[in-house]
């Protein structure tokens, strides 16, 4: 049985050690880029490898990009062999903060054509609270050969999401919480509100009070009341760099609504353009 959207705990810890199994811890702390690190070497899951959301599942920003710009594909297709992924390895990514950086390295995955990827259900944090092993001890890799089969349909860089929603043909849902959607505070970026036209949800929301996602049908009724007449495919999401966006349409692909997509840029590239629009309050 192949997974490409969840598993579970327990299903995790049935196959640790399996060799066509690999498993990635993403922690990561945008106050402190070396914090994801330090945890891991403190304790991961057995076996699992650590992806660094800075230099390993971003490139380097320029004055044209935002905080997270997509990386080189080529080189993160190194890096997947590096950490011995193949192209028929089932890979599962986790982090402690219920998918909100794990979910970028599953659409990454699948945006280089691997949909053999799962996030871990309810993160380091379930799977501490099951009583489930953690390990100092690094994992032996053998190193392979991962071929990538980029799909850049995947994505929308702005000006497909500008022509979208001028258009009428994209809805965009931005994956922040209510106050910076609203622009009443900005912690992060420099610019505060949101694109004109998008809807909000906050990733938060796909979650159960025990940091698991939702069951399914809940999260499908609920994307389906937000998105209204709109098909699955014309969806884009958007956050402030692109990164837990990815937990939105993670959410919409575990509903069965498959299809949507990605501004990979998001708000922080966003308002790099003083031409583009900025919106504030709520969209009704």
């Amino acid at each position: 049985m192949s997974y490409t959207t969840l598993i579970s705990a327990a299903h995790l810890q049935a196959q640790l050690g399996h060799p066509d199994w690999v498993v990635i811890d993403c922690r990561f702390s945008l106050a402190d880029s070396e914090a994801g690190r330090n945890a891991y070497q403190a304790g991961h899951i057995p076996t699992a490898r650590y992806a660094d959301l800075d230099k390993d599942l971003s490139s380097a920003i320029t004055d044209q990009t935002g905080r997270h710009p997509l990386p080189d594909f080529r080189v993160l297709a190194r890096r997947l062999g590096e950490w011995g992924i193949a192209n028929h390895t089932q890979v599962v990514v986790y982090d402690d903060t219920s998918g909100a950086f794990a979910g970028r390295l599953w659409w990454l995955l699948r945006c280089l054509g691997h949909v053999t990827v799962a996030v871990l259900d309810g993160g380091l944090n379930y799977w501490r609270q099951q009583g489930l092993a953690v390990t100092t001890v690094l994992p032996k890799i053998t190193p392979c050969l991962f071929r990538q089969y980029l799909d850049a349909s995947t994505y929308l860089d702005a000006r497909a999401v500008e022509n979208g929603l001028a258009t009428r043909k994209l809805c965009l849902i931005d994956a922040r919480t209510p106050e910076r959607y609203r622009g009443e505070q900005e912690p992060i970026d420099t610019v505060a509100g949101h694109i004109p036209g998008a809807l909000n949800r906050p990733f938060q929301l796909n979650l159960a009070k025990d940091g698991r996602f939702l069951p399914a049908p809940v999260l499908r009724e609920h994307f389906s009341a937000l998105i209204g007449g709109f098909a699955p495919e014309a969806i884009a999401h958007n956050c402030g760099s692109g990164v837990t966006a990815c937990h939105n349409l993670l959410a919409m692909e575990h509903a069965g609504l498959v299809g949507s997509k990605l501004y990979a840029g998001s708000w922080s590239e966003w308002i790099r353009d003083g031409n583009r629009g900025v919106a504030k309050g709520c969209r009704f």
